[in-house]
């Protein structure tokens, strides 16, 4: 990996003064947790980014590709529901293969969601940083457009979410406001962990 250093990451937009105040509250919530999750790779370089300094395969660059992918494909649900978040298998795959690891063959989006988590040749902190700050902006846009925050959708039939189960698009704000915050304290401990600096 080029080992250049990345310039502090450009804080994330802030909600519109037009939206109604539930919407800039959820919107500020969520901004506040991308700029506490940016901050922790502030100066570093790629190679520093794609490091797994802890015990963990987990590095500040993937944390941010994950981040950024959760959010785009939640935002995408709100507008178009489950076919936003497909989980099929192949032919003879069942969940219990892909728990265990024996699956013959893995799906495209188990093999994103795991890419998700580090960063692959030719990718670059600014360009990780670049992607999750344009995701920002549509998700503000699509949140501003939406009609109802109560309207809702079925969720995709997977293990982890129960059948029948529904979220609205509040609900959505706030998974992605709790997955964010979760994963920024993720990234101080591995800021911590490289290079001895806390998140201010």
């Amino acid at each position: 990996m080029t080992v250049t250093s990345t310039p502090t990451p450009t804080p994330t937009p802030t909600p519109s003064p037009l939206l109604d105040p539930e919407r800039t509250d959820l919107l500020a919530a969520l901004a506040g947790a991308r700029s506490a999750l940016l901050n922790t790779v502030s100066g570093l370089s790629d190679e520093q980014a794609g490091q797994q300094p802890t015990v963990s395969e987990l590095c500040l660059g993937g944390l941010i590709k994950h981040v950024a992918s959760i959010e785009e494909g939640w935002l995408r649900f709100v507008v178009e529901g489950p076919a936003a978040m497909p989980h099929d298998l192949p032919d003879g795959v069942t969940w219990e293969d892909l728990a265990t690891g024996t699956a013959r063959e893995y799906p495209r989006w188990a093999i994103d969601h795991q890419n998700d988590f580090r960063m692959l040749p030719g990718e670059t902190l600014a360009g990780i940083v670049a992607r999750y700050e344009d995701v920002a902006v549509r998700s503000a846009e699509t949140i501003a457009s939406v009609p109802d925050l109560s309207a809702t959708h079925p969720l995709p039939e997977a293990p982890w979410h129960e059948p029948g189960a529904v979220r609205s698009v509040r609900g959505v704000l706030m998974h992605v406001i709790a997955e964010t915050a979760q994963h920024a304290g993720h990234a101080d401990i591995l800021r911590e962990a490289l290079d001895g600096r806390k998140s201010s």
